[in-house]
């Protein structure tokens, strides 16, 4: 990654530039069986979608709030990221009620429902499928995603010293966002290009989204996110290790 990069966003467009079509992010399920393999072209397209939906018709932008009501997930990723490409401040697990815009999986609906702004609701199906009935007062994510643009364009430029993400209640602008997932790579086994981490953590921490997400970014990597990893034996997880060719873990 270029050591100019200095938002979240940056560390993404720099992967893109270095290479497209390498793996990113691989999200297992171990409730349902789900595996999906994002390569940085893939995961960058959802982004450059989810931005223009974000920008365009949830009219968000910098200094806005969105709280994400999501678990680690692999569309979470996305929403993060499309988050940081507009300028809008990430609350990971934040106030619905204080929030600009509300992001929410199928088990937090009632939570999400105290936004009084616009309010989206991801069912977190396999192969990133719609409700089968979209959630009174939500617009359900699946249906407006794959209509937007493939290019995304931000209307204000991204100060990477303003407010970025609210993770367990500490804030970080993007230019630290940056900085912490690059000092956490060497702790977590991230050694550069080529460096594949799995990670069983959940989202709601710092040390989760750094794992799941942000330094694996930050250092030319790949995540295997997993969800629900407490539902396979050691054998299983043994095996996955060595199928994705794992270099490190965080559990």
């Amino acid at each position: 990654m270029n050591a100019t990069d200095r938002t979240p966003a940056d560390l993404l467009r720099s992967a893109l530039a270095a290479d497209p079509a390498r793996p990113l992010v691989t999200f297992y399920d171990d409730a349902t069986g789900e595996r999906v393999e994002l390569s940085v072209a893939t995961f960058a397209n959802w982004v450059a979608k989810t931005a223009n939906l974000l920008q365009g018709d949830l009219a968000a932008g910098p200094g806005d709030r969105v709280a994400l009501l999501l678990p680690a997930h692999w569309q979470t990723a996305v929403w993060l990221l499309a988050c940081a490409s507009v300028g809008v401040v990430a609350d990971v697990g934040g106030d619905a009620g204080a929030a600009d815009v509300v992001v929410s999986g199928p088990d937090a609906l009632d939570v999400a429902r105290a936004c009084s702004g616009e309010r989206v609701a991801l069912a977190l199906r396999p192969l990133g499928g719609r409700f089968p009935k979209t959630p009174d007062g939500f617009m359900d994510y699946a249906v407006e995603v794959p209509g937007q643009g493939d290019r995304f364009q931000a209307y204000a430029p991204v100060d990477p010293e303003e407010p970025a993400l609210i993770v367990a209640g500490a804030a970080c602008t993007g230019a630290e966002v940056v900085e912490r997932a690059r000092a956490d790579a060497p702790a977590l086994g991230l050694t550069g290009p080529g460096s594949r981490l799995l990670s069983g953590l959940s989202y709601d921490t710092w040390e989760g989204l750094s794992a799941g997400l942000y330094a694996p970014l930050a250092t030319g990597g790949s995540v295997v996110l997993c969800r629900h990893l407490d539902r396979s034996d050691e054998a299983a997880v043994a095996q996955r290790i060595e199928s994705e060719r794992v270099t490190a873990t965080a559990r």
